[in-house]
């Protein structure tokens, strides 16, 4: 096979990019998908089609002499919150959440007569201002796109674009102009660390198994993202495919590797059938195969779905579900890089990290550094969730402050009752099941690796979960070391029966059978599974619960000494009582009980007959005045 050549295939595509009359793009996320995209986008293709008007939803299709309408999909582009999201191009004009309904008015309006539907811009709610796309939206102009730039832009289904913007030159670079001591060195003097946990700088493992002897070795690309609230390495697998297996290939040059694994998590469909697409169309073109890029060095790609189990992102883990046994992790030493997949060397990244490799090759180490902090260059993803105003998926520069990610970026606070103050703030919890849950003493923490660190906190996947006042952080405990318990693979006897042992001193405390030794033992507990747990996850299981009892030790006495949850959430617990100066007897809690405890007349103060009261918490929550206490 020839070796491809990169310069004509993007002098081709900008050739027929330049011959359409406009580009309608659609975002086509997991969450744009579930709120409707795939209908918006046939829609789109009626409409035009309807009007006579040529439409080209592959650019192989475009007549020259045609001035055509480009109709492209694109991953996720991380507004998730005001989805689906269609882009109209040149103009940039970003519509949020489109319905089908609205395509005609849109095509009419825009695509044609080049006005913007005022109705579908963004509207800024705190000033009002109404804005025509990316460059006016605060979501997008607070943030530094790098890794996802190319995810909310280009069809990751078709290749050609990829290489038009510069894609796959890296690993071309890579593997017939640089020496595999060239690309490792460069990926050092990157400080480019690991962003699927701990930060493990990446050279220094690349370094490790090129030192082994030459023979058999593997890349294996870590998909299984498993922690609750975190799909930063979804969107990318799903947006841009061709930069995970761009950053594999330049990997496999670096230690001399000719087989790589894609693990991706089986709960993500389209992840895999993009990853999967996006490799049999690199190896037809012989970006992969027998010859990369003609250089006579052999490079294969296979995409595997995920065994289900969370333990499986553990790497000696995820190696025995590749070689078909159980999902279990393994001591280390020997370390993968030494002793790996199938007993040989061998290096696990994650998506995230993997997809940074071309970026760090195209822009050469020192620019790259030139973003972030010295000892955490570059950029890290977040899935920004919660009592958040703008939930989705953004990037910033290591060093930005929670501060300027909540407020500035995700829009504030929110609470049951709309949008909330800087005060209704309580907790975010960063890091995933691993992670730790950080009080507003630390909004103005620089987010970086050794910062977090420091104070028993960790970046991780990049789950941020945000949460008002109305939630009870002795649940928030138990919710996470529910799932570590669950998630557990049951070899080591600490993880298994430790975790256990602390969900029940958890539920202890919130049915309101704890006492005074409770805190001791749990804490008592928690250091024992962090200290003697055989993998990385068991190490860091106890991690949320003791973060919150360091910052919420409140909470968790007012639920022990006094009987009382402070969020009213902890039903066993509750003695809901009417305030009699703030009831106007509007009768939405009568409606709400279900055994008819609460009576009282129309606009007078109602009254609880504890007799009858099940401590659900119904009241509470359909109480809009705060009488119920």
């Amino acid at each position: 096979m020839e070796p491809v050549r990169l310069e004509e295939i993007a002098e081709e595509y900008r050739r027929r990019s330049s011959a359409v009359a406009a580009r309608i793009v659609l975002c086509a996320g997991t969450g744009c998908i579930a709120n409707g995209a795939n209908k918006v986008f046939a829609m789109f293709k009626t409409v035009l089609e309807a009007k006579g008007l040529d439409v080209y939803v592959d650019l192989k299709m475009v007549e020259e002499d045609k001035a055509g309408f480009h109709l492209s999909e694109s991953g996720c582009q991380g507004f998730c919150q005001m989805g689906p999201l269609v882009t109209v191009l040149p103009d940039n004009i970003m519509y949020t959440r489109v319905k089908a309904a609205d395509v005609a008015e849109i095509i009419e309006e825009t695509v044609i007569n080049k006005r913007p539907v005022t109705r579908l811009l963004y509207k800024d709610p705190a000033t009002k201002e109404v804005c025509r796309g990316t460059g006016d939206i605060p979501f997008y102009t607070q943030q530094k796109r790098m890794l996802l730039k190319m995810c909310g832009q280009i069809d990751p289904g078709d290749i050609n674009e990829y290489i038009a913007l510069g894609g796959y030159a890296g690993a071309r670079r890579a593997h017939l102009e640089l020496s595999a001591d060239d690309v490792t060195r460069i990926v050092e003097d990157s400080g480019l660390r690991g962003r699927g946990g701990g930060g493990f700088p990446t050279g220094r493992k690349w370094r490790a198994a090129a030192a082994q002897p030459p023979g058999k070795k593997y890349v294996i690309c870590n998909g299984d993202e498993g922690d609750p609230g975190a799909f930063m390495d979804r969107s990318v697998m799903e947006g841009n495919p061709h930069s995970v297996i761009e950053g594999m290939l330049i990997a496999a040059r670096a230690i001399g590797a000719d087989e790589g694994y894609v693990y991706v998590r089986a709960e993500y469909p389209l992840a895999v059938k993009r990853m999967r697409a996006a490799v049999e169309i690199a190896g037809s073109l012989g970006i992969l195969g027998e010859s990369v890029f003609g250089s006579g060095r052999p490079f294969r790609i296979n995409v595997m779905e995920g065994a289900g189990a969370f333990v499986c992102g553990e790497e000696t883990a995820l190696m025995a579900s590749i070689e078909g046994r159980r999902g279990m992790p393994a001591p280390k030493p020997p370390f993968p890089a030494e002793c790996g997949l199938f007993g040989k060397p061998t290096i696990i990244n994650n998506v995230e990290t993997l997809a940074s490799v071309p970026i760090v090759i195209s822009l050469g180490a020192e620019q790259f550094r030139a973003t972030g902090t010295k000892a955490s260059p570059g950029t890290k993803t977040f899935a920004l969730t919660g009592h958040v105003a703008n939930t989705g998926l953004i990037e910033v520069p290591f060093g930005t402050s929670l501060r300027t990610i909540i407020f500035d970026i995700g829009g504030g606070v929110t609470t049951r009752r709309g949008p909330g103050k800087p005060e209704d703030f309580k907790a975010v919890q960063i890091g995933g099941p691993s992670g730790a849950c950080l009080s507003p003493r630390y909004l103005d923490l620089p987010l970086e690796f050794d910062s977090l660190k420091a104070i028993n906190a960790m970046v991780g996947s990049g789950g941020l979960v945000v949460m008002n006042q109305d939630t009870c952080m002795v649940q928030v405990a138990r919710f996470f070391m529910q799932f570590t318990q669950s998630e557990s693979c049951g070899k080591c006897v600490l993880c298994r029966e430790g975790t256990y042992q602390m969900l029940v001193l958890l539920d202890d405390i919130i049915e309101g059978r704890a006492d005074e030794r409770t805190i001791g033992l749990l804490e008592s507990v928690a250091r024992a599974v962090g200290t003697g747990s055989l993998c990385g996850l068991g190490k860091s299981a106890p991690n949320p619960v003791l973060s919150i009892l360091r910052d919420f030790r409140g909470e968790f006495d007012a639920h022990i000494a006094h009987k009382r949850c402070p969020a009213n959430k902890c039903t066993a617990l509750i003695r809901p009582s009417i305030v009699a100066s703030k009831c106007r007897g509007c009768g939405l809690c009568v409606k709400s009980c279900p055994t008819g405890a609460i009576t009282g007349e129309r606009k007078q103060a109602h009254i609880i007959n504890e007799a009858l009261c099940i401590r659900c918490g119904a009241c509470l929550t359909t109480c809009k005045l705060g009488a119920i206490a």
